[in-house]
């Protein structure tokens, strides 16, 4: 049963500056508690995750051709190189960019990934606006501003669980997305907020725009983390399994 916005409530974890291996372990952590039907820390498991990872190549299930020797290059330049179980091909993730993993149960909301995918576009395109910046959908999954990828989307879902999600370009450093072709995609480019105000637009400063954008778009009430519950996920989630 589909809950009414007053009921549907949403966790916000800000999580910091994460290496993207403790990123995929505190999903792997919340989509187990989604799983398993156990949730030990909240009312509700279901919680939008909101990070920035140090530098990161990332490839999800359509990995198309990427050697080891390319991964060699790519790390050369100072990047961790990942495989990942998301949709998309290669894309990069650092400084300056503000990532949102929602870790949801669609059945809280509407069970169809088409429309997840849909509604975290128009999330995005909502944002932009705020910033007088005209965002728009492509065939190509994600947010543009015209020929210029603003924000990447790649997501998972297993039994109507999401992991992984977007990444919003808002003061990156450009110039890393010069040794790969983002998201697989000819003949098209990155850009960020910074980039299009032709001013400094930190992730900070997004953050709370992300949440009002992400609270009207999905119809729910967001609550934040208490530190403890924070504390405890963030110290899991950097406990690496032997």
């Amino acid at each position: 049963m589909k809950l009414g916005m007053s009921n549907r409530i949403v966790k916000v974890l800000q999580a910091g500056k994460l290496d993207y291996g403790a990123g995929l372990r505190l999903q792997k952590l919340l989509a187990d508690l989604h799983h398993s039907n156990k949730d030990v820390t909240t009312e509700t498991c279901d919680i939008l995750v909101l990070l920035e990872h140090n530098p990161v190549y990332t490839i999800g299930i359509r990995r198309k051709d990427y050697s080891k020797e390319d991964e060699d290059k790519l790390v050369k330049l100072g990047a961790e190189f990942f495989r990942t179980n998301r949709g998309g091909l290669i894309t990069f993730h650092g400084p300056g960019q503000l990532i949102a993993y929602p870790i949801l149960n669609l059945k809280n909301f509407q069970q169809g990934v088409r429309w997840y995918v849909g509604q975290m576009e128009q999330m995005i395109i909502r944002l932009c606006a705020e910033f007088g910046i005209k965002g728009e959908t492509s065939p190509d999954t994600g947010v543009w501003v015209e020929n210029n990828k603003i924000c990447a989307i790649g997501i998972h879902g297993s039994r109507y669980i999401t992991t992984h999600g977007l990444a919003l370009n808002c003061n990156t450093d450009l110039k890393w997305f010069e040794h790969i072709v983002p998201c697989g995609i000819q003949g098209k480019g990155v850009t960020s907020i910074s980039k299009e105000m032709k001013s400094d637009v930190t992730v900070e400063e997004v953050i709370p725009m992300l949440k009002n954008a992400f609270k009207d778009q999905f119809q729910c009430s967001l609550v934040d983390c208490s530190l403890c519950e924070t504390s405890k996920l963030l110290s899991n989630a950097a406990v690496v399994e032997k």
